[in-house]
């Protein structure tokens, strides 16, 4: 019965692709097959001290970091962040960490992660936007591997203002100590991977790896759905 509906609410409001907009074809979610086949992945998973890993380091300390894909203004994964952070849809969220969790499973990037821990929104922000885009991520991420999710020991404190229109050195100044750990010691020994929406200049990255590394013993790595370096 809910086939027969969700087939007849097709025919009046048919799922369009959204990155061209085109129809989905059946077995086709959020976005249609040639236009996942034409994403701009970087493949930084399988090269170590690839062009982000170099962005980041001396900042922090980190094991590895990637990103599913490149982040370019006018391009198609701008469409799908802004899909994702600005028109109420989770389900996209874990639609993407499914094909970023298929894109890292079994490399030797995720091998001895015990933890995905989310980049915290305010609860605030939250409840506004009804939805964290980063543990949406995180839940499709865990599907495909099998690694469980921390989101309550990191957490946002501070409820800063929108990143969007800052300069890069206001970012740095924005992300200044609005991060916490309801438990100092629970990521102790830990191998975390901070996972993240989209990477533009790392301040708010490299805030939640300072607070993170608090724990004794523990260790970083970082993945994003999508990097602007």
């Amino acid at each position: 019965m809910r086939k027969l509906l969700h087939n007849f609410l097709n025919l009046f409001f048919p799922p369009l692709c959204i990155v061209c907009h085109s129809r989905l074809a059946e077995g086709e979610e959020h976005i249609c097959t040639e236009c996942l086949l034409l994403l701009p992945k970087t493949n930084f998973h399988l090269q170590e001290d690839n062009r982000i890993e170099q962005f980041f380091a001396g900042r922090i300390p980190f094991g590895r970091v990637s990103a599913y894909a490149y982040f370019v203004k006018g391009g198609s994964m701008q469409s799908v962040v802004h899909e994702l952070k600005y028109r109420y849809n989770p389900q996209l969220g874990r639609y993407l960490g499914r094909l970023c969790g298929e894109n890292i499973k079994g490399s030797d990037f995720v091998r001895g992660i015990d933890l995905l821990v989310p980049v915290p929104l305010h609860p605030k922000r939250e409840r506004q936007r009804g939805y964290n885009q980063s543990m949406e991520i995180c839940k499709g991420i865990s599907a495909v591997t099998g690694i469980p999710i921390d989101d309550t020991t990191l957490r946002r404190v501070v409820n800063n203002q929108s990143q969007t229109k800052n300069s890069r050195f206001d970012r740095w100044k924005n992300v200044e100590d609005i991060f916490s750990l309801a438990d100092a010691e629970a990521f102790a020994g830990k191998h975390i991977l901070l996972v993240d929406d989209v990477i533009t200049t790392g301040s708010t990255i490299e805030s939640c790896a300072k607070e993170i590394l608090k724990s004794a013993d523990s260790r970083i790595s970082i993945y994003a759905l999508a990097t602007a370096n």
